[in-house]
């Protein structure tokens, strides 16, 4: 599992980092929100954000992560007041842990979280499967050959399954990620190559507004 740890205090820090290595986990290390928006195409599982930060806060930066990505966010934070908690959670975090914590306390939050991502490591849409965790997309059992953009594409609309999503959703999220700027006809092109590739006409064009994997 792979996390990128967003703290300032270079003690808290230097702490956290060695008891994640020691259980196995594989740490980057953030200590401002920048840096932060500038590391968010490194593929992480997990995200910790501390919510004060020197150049923003932890809710702020939480705010940008969700409109890009769907990794898990679990606050570290000295704000214990009920209204931050709520705060935290309506912005989409998995968990809101107030210091001081213990390290066990903490472990056994991200042994919680990961436990649900597991469950959904797989998806299987008929004939055609996604294995997240190998980042591979199978039709009939058979690996397709899909390029970056075209498995996060993907990815996005089997996440999202059912649901749809606009192209300003999609651009924003997919290929904010990459560093590149896409103009948004690149997009179809994109849809029908995974169409031709999967074989399939589970991607539907819901006009006027986006795309949706209909299950």
């Amino acid at each position: 599992m792979k996390i990128l740890l967003i703290e300032d205090n270079r003690a808290i820090s230097k702490g956290l980092v060695y008891t994640l290595e020691q259980n196995g986990f594989e740490v980057a290390l953030c200590e401002n929100a920048e840096s932060t928006l500038n590391s968010l195409g490194g593929d992480f599982d997990l995200f910790i954000v501390d919510v004060s930060l020197p150049d923003g806060n932890g809710f702020e930066l939480c705010d940008e992560i969700k409109r890009v990505c769907e990794t898990p966010v679990i606050f570290l934070t000295a704000l214990d007041d009920e209204d931050s908690i709520v705060k935290g959670f309506d912005l989409g975090a998995e968990d809101y842990i107030t210091k001081p914590f213990s390290s066990r306390e903490l472990l056994a939050r991200i042994k919680r979280i990961t436990k649900k991502l597991d469950k959904t490591m797989a998806m299987n849409f008929g004939d055609i499967s996604i294995d997240f965790d190998k980042k591979q997309v199978c039709k009939n059992g058979n690996p397709v050959v899909l390029t970056a953009l075209e498995y996060r594409l993907f990815a996005m609309l089997a996440k999202n399954s059912g649901k749809v999503l606009t192209r300003e959703q999609i651009l924003e999220r997919i290929w904010d990620l990459s560093g590149n700027y896409v103009e948004d006809n690149t997009l179809t092109v994109y849809i029908k190559r995974l169409r031709k590739k999967l074989d399939t006409n589970m991607i539907k064009t819901v006009k006027g507004l986006g795309y949706r994997l209909e299950v």
